[in-house]
């Protein structure tokens, strides 16, 4: 009969394989998403505002050019607003 010892590590091990599949099955299934530039409105970008600004949170004007959102992938050219799309690349 095995030792008490010799099945709990074997437990724990199956458990680490089973958590560590799980944890991969759970990244890929994320949806994929890209940086969209100048959609945003004032104080809810991402992340980058520009000269003086540190990230998230910081873009001083709705639709700045220099902020992004982080949105699906394959949507931000699509996205509109009153300064024209999304774009993926800063805009001035």
């Amino acid at each position: 009969m095995p030792s008490h010892s010799a099945t709990t590590a074997s437990i724990a091990a199956s458990l680490a394989i089973a958590l560590a599949a799980v944890a991969t099955a759970h990244a890929t299934d994320a949806p994929k998403t890209e940086k969209c530039y100048g959609v945003a409105k004032a104080g809810k970008n991402d992340c980058k505002a520009g000269a003086g600004t540190s990230c998230a949170g910081t873009s001083k004007t709705d639709y700045q050019g220099n902020a992004w959102k982080l949105v699906k992938a394959g949507t931000c050219t699509g996205i509109k607003t009153p300064k024209g799309n999304g774009s993926l690349t800063p805009k001035a």
